[in-house]
């Protein structure tokens, strides 16, 4: 929950971590700039874009270049990750959170981190950024450097993202049932939107993963203390959860397949019966037509059995049908 009127422009929450020392601390709402000037430990800093003044406090913060100013206000939405100089900054994918619920929704963590501090800012409330709060809340001694706060916050979305497999999983059971039921139903409606949450999310979590591996590699020198390690091991994190999101993606598209599959037999098939019924009605029609000429010494106009010759005319017809379509092979 954010800070009704901070002193600090769009704070949502600041903690203290003095690793070796002592637990970490949340900090006042009423925390200013000035306190930030540290003797020892490092800070982590959360702020809410939606505050206008953010990127007015960020100019005036001393230590950050442009590039992490910039990346810090920025209203960009696709992943990037930034090894520069011992800083790391960029942008990480993660489910919005309501008020009251949690959703599917996409958003965005915009990140910095030093060997003093790590920044992070947002526009909507993210669950991966609460649920890492309330676990700092629940173990303050396991964050030792900024490099394992991000870690945190990369291991949390990982968590989220095993929590939407199972439950893309269940729904992609229940379509399934539907879908390979004896008697066929549409269910594209359902199927829709979880291709379409599937597929924004492999396609985020692949970049992530590319830039995970680029940041990586980069020199150590560049790297912030202690990021290297890490970054091999939320490598393994995102290639484990990219396996299943894409197993997801391939089974949905199958099952988007098997229902286009079982529509078009079901279409071909009324299609079927329309063309038998006029097969067996074209006949009867040529008859009542030729009958229904309005010339003159048509068969059977005389007498009284005129139409018991018409109707056995076509039943004849119909007949006549039938065999040329048993001979045919189409009955």
């Amino acid at each position: 929950m954010d800070i009704p009127h901070p002193a600090i422009p769009g704070l949502v929450w600041a903690y203290h971590f003095r690793p070796g020392i002592e637990p970490c601390r949340r900090l006042p709402a009423d925390l200013k700039l000035a306190d930030l000037h540290l003797d020892d430990g490092f800070f982590w800093l959360h702020l809410n874009l939606a505050d206008s003044r953010v990127a007015s406090f960020l100019e005036n913060m001393p230590g950050l270049d442009d590039g992490i100013k910039g990346n810090l206000t920025t209203h960009e939405t696709h992943p990037s990750i930034v090894v520069d100089d011992g800083a790391l900054y960029g942008t990480l994918v993660d489910f919005q959170r309501e008020f009251d619920q949690e959703t599917r929704d996409i958003g965005w963590l915009h990140f910095a981190l030093g060997e003093r501090y790590i920044i992070t800012t947002r526009l909507q409330p993210l669950r991966s950024v609460d649920r890492l709060r309330a676990a700092i809340d629940k173990n303050p001694k396991r964050y030792s450097t900024p490099s394992h706060v991000f870690e945190g916050l990369v291991a949390e979305f990982q968590r989220s993202l095993i929590a939407l497999v199972m439950e893309t999983t269940e729904e992609l059971n229940a379509i399934e049932d539907f879908v390979y039921d004896a008697a066929p139903r549409d269910e594209r409606r359902r199927l829709a939107p979880v291709r379409r949450t599937v597929v924004r999310l492999h396609r985020h979590l692949r970049t992530v993963l590319t830039l995970m591996r680029r940041a990586s590699a980069a020199d150590e020198e560049e790297m912030p203390f202690g990021f290297e390690e890490i970054a091999a091991r939320l490598t393994g994190r995102l290639e484990a959860i990219d396996h299943d999101v894409y197993a997801l993606q391939e089974r949905a598209r199958l099952l988007h397949e098997e229902v286009d599959s079982k529509l078009s037999s079901e279409t071909n098939r009324h299609l079927y019966i329309l063309s038998l019924m006029t097969a067996f009605l074209l006949p009867p029609t040529l008859v009542t037509g030729f009958f229904g000429m309005n010339t003159a010494a048509l068969p059977f106009t005389e007498g009284s059995s005129g139409t018991i010759y018409a109707a056995s005319i076509i039943v004849a017809s119909i007949l006549f049908a039938w065999v040329i379509l048993r001979r045919v092979g189409i009955l």
